[in-house]
């Protein structure tokens, strides 16, 4: 991996640090995700790219976030390297039929991740066995993990192959979560941008 962080805002580059688990209530701000959003500059701006993983709703967040670094969050910018694990259909029923549905996240890891990547896994419960899996080879293939879930249990966190970074939404109530899920991600979108493409400095 490169040595330097993006040249931009690197005071807010300073301000999240990986390994600190942030709790939050439903509709709270999210401080873990400045961490991510560091991680996740840092990498897009090294020549790196960012996959991103979810089950449910989770898959259409993942799909939603992976969008805005593409295309554009805020004002129009160069677009940016991310991609989403949960399809096409094609290829999701091709690897549950013949791997098992536990493998359809890892295997494409094997396939499109390098050391230097950053894996986002998106999980309510934090306990879907095909994101533990991802989460697993993810961490072999040494890339950077981040976890957006409902419940930073150890347990929980130890199955997910101990996340760099977590962004826990506690509540008990599911619709709840990932509404503050959505509120992480769109944070981390609009801080991403923002370092690598800061307003004034064109794109």
């Amino acid at each position: 991996m490169g040595s330097t962080r993006p040249p931009h805002r690197p005071d807010l580059l300073q301000k999240g640090r990986p390994g600190v688990v942030d709790e939050m209530g439903c509709g709270a701000e999210v401080p873990a995700a400045v961490a991510a959003a560091a991680e996740i500059a840092w990498a897009l701006n090294t020549g790196r790219k960012v996959l991103w993983a979810g089950n449910g709703g989770s898959a259409s967040q993942a799909e939603h976030f992976s969008a805005e670094l593409v295309g554009r969050f805020r004002y129009h910018r160069s677009p940016l390297r991310s991609l989403t694990l949960t399809g096409p259909s094609a290829l999701i029923t091709a690897l549950a039929n013949d791997y098992g549905y536990a493998e359809v996240f890892a295997r494409q890891l094997q396939a499109l991740g390098d050391e230097g990547d950053v894996f986002v896994g998106i999980s309510t419960s934090g306990t879907s066995p095909n994101i533990v899996r991802a989460f697993e080879t993810a961490r072999q293939l040494g890339l950077v993990t981040i976890a957006i879930i409902g419940d930073s249990s150890p347990d929980v966190l130890h199955g997910l192959s101990d996340p760099d970074i977590v962004i826990c939404a506690s509540g008990d109530w599911v619709a709840c979560i990932q509404e503050a899920h959505e509120r992480a991600g769109h944070t981390i979108c609009e801080l991403v941008e923002r370092v690598l493409f800061p307003p004034g400095d064109g794109a």
